[in-house]
């Protein structure tokens, strides 16, 4: 057997195994089971029924993969729900510490308000830059420009350009 003879056979053999495989599908709903072609059937009436249950087939693919995506769309839409109820969490704690960070800064603006200039200064200096300028800049402006005086060249500098920066309304927000 050469080559070319081997490969019509597979062929062949592989054009009717698809045959016997449709025919196992002929139970689809709306197929046409009285025109199931017999083993020995032409390769014309083969054909003429492969074209004739390729619909129904097509349509009940159509049906599984259209189930598939609703249940993909259910699990979708539970996530969806799972994360709206973590955000709705999350904003409410984050209101909450935003609440405790103002209740918090004003009572540590008030704390610096009651200190001498010489006595804040050091310590303003040891915070987070923008910590500090946060609270010069909540302070009355007498105290604040007393506190700078107090403090280190350097250090000042970097806490007046903070100042500054926050007050510039060009200043992007986000």
């Amino acid at each position: 057997m050469t080559g070319i003879e081997y490969r019509t056979s597979a062929t062949t053999l592989s054009m009717a195994g698809l045959v016997f495989g449709f025919l196992a599908l002929s139970v689809l709903p709306g197929s046409a089971q009285n025109a199931v072609p017999s083993p020995g059937s032409s390769l014309e009436e083969i054909q003429k029924y492969c074209t004739n249950i390729a619909d129904p087939a097509r349509d009940q693919r159509y049906l599984l993969q259209k189930q598939d995506l609703e249940k993909l769309q259910a699990e979708v839409n539970q996530r969806i729900a799972v994360l709206e109820k973590r955000k709705a969490e999350y904003q409410d704690w984050l209101s909450k510490r935003d609440d405790f960070m103002k209740k918090a800064e004003n009572g540590l603006v008030d704390i610096y308000k009651t200190m001498a200039p010489d006595a804040a200064a050091p310590q303003l200096a040891l915070v987070n830059p923008f910590l500090a300028a946060a609270i010069v800049m909540k302070l009355p402006a007498k105290q604040s420009s007393a506190i700078l005086a107090e403090m280190q060249p350097d250090k000042a500098a970097i806490i007046a350009g903070i100042m500054s920066s926050a007050a510039d309304p060009t200043t992007s927000k986000g």
